[in-house]
């Protein structure tokens, strides 16, 4: 009697048939080229470049990938990003798990700071031991506007905009959307690609961001001022989100006006 098992197993077997046959593992590449809102990339296990897009490439301020074959994090990024970069490959590549879903604000050489949502896996060998890792970050979409409840999701995030220096509660969004908690979990990610902690997040970060342009104010206010009534609170969220500190943050923005000038 034929089986489903019998159906999985004649795939499991034309599937290892066409993975012998491919020339190149590497074949994806030409894909994510074409693929303007999406960095991709291998990187072996010292954290080396080994495949990267051209979207990589122009962020990167770079001409060719030539220039990043090779090369790890700490050899194209700012030290303080390029510590963060490493310290999440180290965190894939010693098996400790996956990054699934981190929200960051991206900064390059000549470019406006961008949200992306990164992954990154490890790529193990016939073994199963991890010689490498890829990963994607992938640019925030626009929202989807026509989704049939945007309206009341769009009422929540008018909450968050006008309320994020306060304590954030679900209850409160649930109320003003009239859905349960677990609905506006599923349609905040489906609208926005983001949870609503993340979009919380995004939207105090962002605000943060603008104050620290401001060299009068002190960052203990500015962590107030988004939220956070706890400075190194703040600061951690800060760094795991964009990568530097807010010093740090400040310091780059003010090193752009000087260069600029």
């Amino acid at each position: 009697m034929h089986t489903i098992s019998d159906d999985l197993q004649a795939f499991a077997s034309t599937r290892e048939q066409l993975a012998s046959q491919i020339s190149d593992v590497f074949f994806t590449e030409a894909l994510f080229d074409v693929m303007q809102d999406v960095v991709f990339f291998v990187k072996d296990n010292a954290g080396r470049y080994v495949v990267v897009n051209q979207t990589l490439v122009e962020r990167c301020g770079q001409k060719n990938k030539a220039a990043l074959l090779g090369r790890t994090a700490s050899e194209m990024f700012p030290e303080s990003l390029a510590v963060n970069y490493s310290e999440q490959d180290n965190f894939v590549l010693t098996g400790a798990g996956e990054l699934r879903d981190q929200l960051e604000l991206h900064l390059y050489p000549d470019r406006d700071p961008g949200w992306c949502l990164t992954h990154k896996m490890p790529v193990f060998d016939a073994h199963r031991k991890i010689i490498g890792l890829t990963g994607i970050s992938r640019d925030l979409a626009m929202p989807d506007q026509r989704h049939p409840v945007y309206h009341k999701i769009a009422a929540a995030l008018r909450h968050l905009h006008t309320n994020y220096a306060e304590a954030i509660h679900m209850a409160d969004l649930a109320h003003i959307t009239n859905l349960s908690v677990a609905q506006i979990e599923r349609y905040f990610q489906k609208i926005f690609s983001l949870t609503p902690r993340q979009m919380i997040i995004k939207i105090r970060l962002d605000a943060a961001a603008g104050m620290l342009a401001d060299p009068d104010k002190s960052i203990t206010d500015i962590a107030a001022a988004c939220g956070y009534q706890d400075h190194s609170a703040f600061s951690r969220v800060f760094k795991s989100t964009v990568g530097v500190t807010p010093s740090e943050y400040r310091l780059m923005l003010q090193n752009q006006a000087a260069h600029k000038s």
